[in-house]
């Protein structure tokens, strides 16, 4: 006969305790990450149907409320998911937010090794606000970049498919199958929209507010205007992607044209930094005898804020919007 020995109330509380770390990080997956497959997604929405759902509630499983409500401009999260959308970023907010307090954390961890905490708080603080802001612009600003660049060849792609006969909603999903990201995948939820029950002309206007740029808005109106009066789409089609290739090789004239205007406000802007840099490495002692002063930090916070102001007037000067 075994022998069994009483079962430990330690490893029973262990056992408890695997259990609620795992339910929480379920728990925290499930509200952060809301993914499901397909087949889910398809009979989430067949449910809905089922149940009398109209079809602007079964589409708004494809919508972004970031991007299609007309009064979500205020919210400073909204904003956040709106720049995270138009940077094709997938986390959510949460964990952004997440990520900038952990920089800050590190920030000043850092800067107190060098310099007084009074110093590292602002500048821990700045850098956990700007550097993800700045790093999403920059993506939002490469992908549009991408997009545009690659939404004449969309629309000549869609030109040739209206003019052998195919549908628009066929053309679409040409492009989507055919052209690499981010024009594919914008041009695959225009066809997910129209093929869940949604008309072509609200699919390229929610696509122009996904992207937010002029060409994308010409396109969204063009199609609009031909979704309700009719006409010859194909060749409005050409006539876009001509105007907007005209486009893109003006804006790189200018950009060759202002390259000097531009060279010289980024020397202007970092010329500061740097000199300070090299004063502080070859003669610590130059700021060194006067950090104790009680005007240094007035000094060098209007110094800083000079630099910034500096910076931002150049860069509008040099800067071309059309």
């Amino acid at each position: 006969m075994i022998d069994l020995a009483p079962f430990p109330l330690s490893i029973l509380v262990y056992v408890l305790i695997f259990l609620g770390v795992l339910l929480a990080y379920e728990g925290l997956q499930q509200l952060f990450f809301l993914k499901e497959t397909q087949g889910e997604a398809r009979n989430r929405r067949m449910k809905m149907i089922q149940h009398g759902a109209s079809t602007d509630q079964v589409l708004d499983l494809l919508r972004d409320p970031a991007m299609t409500d007309p009064d979500a401009r205020a919210g400073l999260v909204t904003r956040l998911r709106r720049l995270m959308v138009q940077a094709g970023v997938t986390l959510s907010p949460v964990w952004l937010l997440a990520g900038a307090v952990c920089l800050g954390g590190l920030a000043f961890a850092v800067a107190t090794r060098f310099v007084p905490q009074y110093l590292a708080l602002p500048i821990s603080t700045v850098l956990a606000l700007t550097v993800p802001y700045l790093a999403l612009s920059a993506m939002k600003e490469a992908r549009l970049k991408k997009l545009t660049q690659q939404l004449p060849d969309a629309l000549d792609l869609m030109a040739r498919g209206l003019k052998v006969g195919h549908p628009v909603a066929v053309t679409v999903g040409h492009v989507a199958t055919d052209m690499p990201d981010p024009i594919g995948t914008e041009f695959g939820l225009i066809q997910d929209q129209i093929n869940y029950g949604d008309d072509v002309a609200t699919a390229f206007h929610d696509f122009a507010r996904r992207v937010d740029t002029e060409d994308a808005n010409y396109l969204s109106v063009s199609i609009g205007i031909q979704h309700g009066t009719g006409g010859n789409l194909a060749r409005i089609l050409n006539v876009l992607s001509q105007v907007i290739r005209d486009r893109h090789t003006m804006r790189k004239k200018i950009k060759a044209i202002s390259a000097e205007g531009r060279l010289s406000g980024l020397i202007l802007t970092l010329l500061p930094i740097a000199i300070y840099l090299s004063i502080e490495l070859t003669t610590p002692s130059f700021y060194g005898e006067v950090r104790d002063d009680p005007w240094y930090p007035v000094f060098l916070y209007v110094v800083i804020g000079l630099t910034v102001a500096q910076g931002l007037i150049l860069h509008r000067l040099v800067k071309f919007k059309f």
